[in-house]
């Protein structure tokens, strides 16, 4: 496909992200539909050149692409389940957040209704569409993908991981539990130097440089844990990686010790099994159990 007013579109939800996604696509030329619940919030975008319509089933009825940026999986199934009739031999790039399983179940959904289904993730809050960084993960149909890559490109980088339409929900929260723990991490820090009356954008000055010098870490521990070997030389052993200085410490400051006991717990659990020489990475053993 080509990116131009030959392509139609339509976007339904005009929250922050949707707004933004339907604003690159009206940017790019396409002719582009829009609808959302509560009225006003296609106003700028009508200014800019995209279409509104007052009911969801216009804004599908006016194109055969038809994309859902909604509040949650309920909310998906709510405004289109009553068009399922509708949506028949069109096709719905859902970019909702959802969980794998509810992903899955909008494929299937989807399927029953004779609708080409493809499932997104988006790795970007809505300033960054269109910019460098956006990242938008995908997963469902190869056919959709493929004809549809350079619209979606318009959006961000564009990644494909398979016809299981829950793959691009699992990486997208996948990754978002590594983002959230370590910003828990970093208040945690900014808590802990506060009594002392470090301010934290001070504290973000120093934690910033240092926590980006840590990721190259990652590469490391992916290695040792895809090696499934938690003793080769040259890591930081369990034993040395006790933070009982930092909970006390932490205690003495007069902050929670919670986000810093939870990764002593993982790592305590693995030294009780007898692993305390081993490697940082095992505490990944102490994740994959459940309880």
């Amino acid at each position: 496909m080509t990116t131009n007013n030959s392509v139609q579109v339509s976007v339904l939800g005009l929250g922050a992200m949707g707004s933004a996604l339907a604003g690159a696509l009206v940017k790019a030329g396409l002719a582009t539909t829009v609808w959302n619940r509560s009225p006003g919030k296609a106003d700028d975008l009508v200014a800019q050149g995209a279409e509104a319509t007052a009911t969801a089933g216009d804004a599908v009825r006016a194109s055969r692409l038809v994309i859902a940026c909604l509040l949650d999986h309920a909310s998906v199934h709510e405004v289109l389940d009553p068009l399922s009739d509708e949506l028949a031999g069109r096709t719905l790039i859902n970019v909702t957040t959802t969980s794998p399983a509810q992903s899955r179940e909008l494929a299937a959904w989807a399927a029953e209704a004779g609708v080409a289904y493809l499932d997104g993730g988006i790795m970007a809050v809505p300033h960054m569409i269109g910019q460098p960084g956006a990242s938008i993960l995908y997963s469902g149909s190869a056919d959709v993908f493929d004809q549809f890559k350079p619209l979606l490109d318009l959006w961000g980088i564009s990644t494909y991981f398979g016809e299981d339409a829950g793959l691009a929900s699992l990486y997208d929260l996948a990754l978002l539990a590594g983002m959230y723990v370590m910003f828990a991490g970093f208040m945690h820090g900014a808590a802990m130097v506060a009594p002392a009356g470090v301010t934290a954008g001070e504290f973000a000055a120093m934690a910033t440089p240092w926590l980006t010098a840590m990721t190259g870490a990652l590469q490391g521990f992916a290695t040792v844990i895809d090696g499934g070997d938690y003793t080769v030389e040259g890591q930081q052993s369990l034993q040395f990686s006790n933070l009982s200085d930092l909970l006390a410490a932490s205690s003495d400051q007069g902050i929670s010790t919670e986000v810093v006991a939870m990764v002593q717990r993982l790592i305590q659990r693995q030294i009780d099994a007898g692993h305390g020489e081993e490697g940082f990475a095992r505490i990944i053993e102490s994740i994959k159990q459940a309880g």
